[in-house]
C-alpha cells in the first residue's frame, strides 16, 4: 500500500498510486480506505519480516495496525508525522479555534486600544508642540522685558548724571548770583559816595563862584598886577579845579551806573538761568521718580512672570515624563496590572494637564480687551 498523511487522516492507496503522485504532485481523493489518526498510540514495533515496522492501535479499533518503512530514518519520520496528527483531534480543534478567535479578537481590542492612545499622543504632542512654542514666545519676551529693563536702568543714570550736573551749576549761578548782589551793594555805595561827593563839590562851586563875585565887584583895576598873585586867579584855578574834578566824579559815576545796570541785567540773567534749572531739575525728577516706579513694576512683573514660566516648564517636564511613560507602555509586549495602574495615572496626569490648559484658555477668551492687555504677561505664559 501507499499511504498520505492529511491533517488527521492516515489515507492509502495501491501501490502503484505512488507513481501517479510523483509525478502529478497532487493526491487522489477517491483512497482505498481512510485511517483517523485522533487519539491514537502510535509506536515502533519489532517484527520477523518486517524490521521497520510502525504499530497504530486505538481504544475503538478491532486490533492494531501495523506498516512498515523501508528504512529506518524513514520509520523515524513517519512516526514523529503520525504522532504529531494523532494530536489534532475534534475537541483540540474546537479549542484551538476558540483560543485563535479569542486571541483574533483581544488583538483586534489591543489594536483598537493602541490606535487610540496614539490618536490620543498625537493631540497630546500637538499640545506640547504648541506649549513649547508658547514658552518659546515667554523666553523672547523675557529678553526683551530685559533689554527694557537696561534701557530704563542706562536712562535713569544718564538722568541721575544730567541732575548732578544741573545742581552743580545751581551752585555754581547760586555763587555768580550772590557776588553780583554784593558788587551792586559796593556799586550802589559808590554811586552814593560819589553822588554825595558832587553835591559837596556843587556847593563849595557855588561858593566859590560867590566869593568870586564879591572880590570882582570889591577890587578896583587901579594897578595891573600879575595874574599869578592876583586874588580872582586863584579862585579861577580853583574854580577850574573843583570843575575838573566834578566832572572825573560824573565821570567816575557814569561808570559805576553803566557797571551797575549790567550787574542787574547779569543778576536777571541768572536768576532766569536759575528758574530755568530749576525747572528742568524738578522735571527731571518727576522722570526720575516715575522711571523708579517703571522700573519696580517691571521687576516685579519679571519675578511674576519667572515664577509664573517655571511652573510651566515644571508641569511640561510632568506632562513630558506622563508621555514617555505611557509611550513605553503602549509599546512594552509585557502587560500586566501595575503597568496598566501606572498608565491609567499617566493619562489622568495629562487629562489633568489640559483640562487646565483648556480651562486658561477659556478664562482668556472671555477677558475684555482691556483686561487682556493689562496682563498681556500672564497671557503669554
Amino acid at each position: 500500500r501507499f499511504f498520505i498523511i492529511k491533517e488527521s487522516f492516515l489515507l492509502y492507496y495501491a501501490e502503484s498510486e505512488k507513481k501517479s503522485f510523483e509525478s502529478n504532485k497532487y493526491f487522489n481523493i477517491h483512497p482505498k480506505g481512510v485511517i483517523p489518526l485522533g487519539g491514537c498510540i502510535v509506536e515502533p514495533k519489532e517484527e520477523p519480516s518486517m524490521p521497520y515496522a510502525i504499530k497504530i492501535s486505538h481504544e475503538d479499533f478491532h486490533g492494531n495496525i501495523v506498516l512498515a518503512a523501508e528504512s529506518e530514518f524513514e520509520q523515524a519520520q513517519w512516526l514523529e508525522m503520525l504522532q504529531e496528527s494523532g494530536k489534532v483531534t475534534w475537541k483540540n480543534a474546537q479549542l484551538g479555534e476558540a483560543m485563535i478567535e479569542s486571541l483574533e479578537a483581544q488583538g483586534l481590542q489591543l489594536a483598537k486600544e493602541k490606535q487610540e492612545y496614539l490618536d490620543k499622543l498625537m493631540e497630546e504632542t500637538e499640545e506640547l508642540c504648541l506649549q513649547r512654542e508658547q514658552k518659546e514666545e515667554l523666553e523672547r519676551l523675557n529678553q526683551v522685558l530685559e533689554a527694557e529693563k537696561h534701557r530704563f536702568e542706562e536712562v535713569v543714570r544718564e538722568l541721575r548724571l544730567e541732575q548732578e550736573q544741573i545742581r552743580r551749576e545751581l551752585e555754581l549761578t547760586a555763587r555768580s548770583l550772590k557776588g553780583v548782589e554784593e558788587e551792586k551793594k559796593e556799586l550802589r555805595s559808590l554811586t552814593q559816595s560819589l553822588q554825595k561827593t558832587l553835591e559837596e563839590l556843587s556847593l563849595e562851586k557855588q561858593q566859590m563862584l560867590e566869593m568870586l563875585e564879591e572880590n570882582e565887584s570889591q577890587l578896583q583895576p587901579p594897578s595891573s598886577p600879575s595874574k599869578e598873585q592876583s586874588p580872582i586867579w586863584e579862585l579861577h584855578c580853583s574854580l577850574r579845579q573843583i570843575e575838573e574834578k566834578m566832572q572825573q566824579l560824573l565821570e567816575e559815576k557814569l561808570v559805576a551806573e553803566k557797571r551797575m545796570k549790567e550787574n542787574e541785567e547779569r543778576s536777571r540773567a541768572l536768576e532766569e538761568e536759575r528758574e530755568f534749572y530749576s525747572s528742568q531739575s524738578q522735571a527731571l525728577q518727576n522722570s526720575l521718580s516715575e522711571l523708579t516706579a517703571e522700573k519696580q513694576q517691571t521687576e516685579k512683573d519679571l519675578k511674576a512672570e519667572v515664577k509664573v514660566r517655571m511652573d510651566l516648564e515644571k508641569r511640561l517636564g510632568e506632562a513630558e515624563e506622563a508621555l514617555q511613560s505611557l509611550e513605553q507602555g503602549l509599546n512594552s509586549l509585557d502587560r500586566n496590572k501595575e503597568k496598566e495602574e501606572k498608565m491609567k495615572a499617566d493619562v489622568s496626569n495629562l487629562k489633568k494637564f489640559f483640562e487646565e490648559c483648556i480651562r486658561n484658555a477659556e478664562l482668556e477668551a472671555k477677558m475684555p480687551v482691556i483686561m487682556k492687555n493689562s496682563v498681556y504677561i500672564h497671557k503669554a505664559a
